[in-house]
C-alpha cells in the first residue's frame, strides 16, 4: 500500500496531477501551474522508485517551488508577460495641451490626440491654459502632467 492510492499505483495520481496543471495553466495563462505540472512530470518518472509518498510530496512541493522562484521570473522577463501597456499607457511622456487652466487646488484640463481629459498638476503649480505639459501618469480618469520647461511662466 505504500505505493498505491488504494488498488491504484501512485503514478497515475501524478500523471492525472500533470493533466489538471497544464489545463489549468491553458486556461488561465498566468505562468503559475506550469511549475507544478513540470513538478508532477518528475514524479512519474520518481514514482517508479520505491519512494514513500509522504517523501514524494515533499519532493513534488520543492520541485515546484524551485521551479516557481528561480525560473518564472525569467521567463516573465523573456516573454514581459504582463507588461503590455495599454493605449492609455502609451501616453504617459507624451505632450499635451491645457485647454482649461490648472489650478494649484483646482482640476483643469488637457487636449491629447484629440481627446479631452481631466487633468491636475504633478506638484501642484499652476499651468495656465495654452501651455504644453508632459504626462507624468495616470491616475483613474486622470491625468497627472508637469508643464514643460520652456513653456513655464515666471
Amino acid at each position: 500500500m505504500l505505493f498505491s492510492f488504494g488498488f491504484i499505483p501512485i503514478r497515475w495520481l501524478w500523471v492525472a496531477l500533470v493533466i489538471i496543471f497544464a489545463l489549468i495553466e491553458v486556461l488561465t495563462l498566468g505562468l503559475t501551474t506550469v511549475w507544478f505540472a513540470i513538478a508532477a512530470i518528475f514524479m512519474v518518472f520518481l514514482s517508479f522508485l520505491k519512494i514513500p509518498l509522504t517523501v514524494q510530496i515533499l519532493i513534488f512541493l520543492i520541485i515546484s517551488a524551485a521551479l516557481l522562484v528561480f525560473t518564472r521570473p525569467l521567463v516573465v522577463k523573456k516573454f514581459k508577460i504582463g507588461r503590455e501597456k495599454t493605449n492609455v499607457d502609451s501616453l504617459v511622456g507624451k505632450h499635451a495641451l491645457v485647454i482649461k487652466t490648472i489650478g494649484e487646488f483646482e482640476r483643469g484640463e488637457a487636449k491629447i490626440n484629440g481627446q479631452i481629459w481631466s487633468a491636475r498638476s504633478e506638484d501642484n503649480t499652476k499651468i495656465t491654459e495654452g501651455s504644453k505639459c508632459e504626462i507624468v501618469r495616470i491616475e483613474g480618469v486622470q491625468l497627472v502632467v508637469r508643464q514643460l520647461m520652456e513653456e513655464k511662466n515666471d
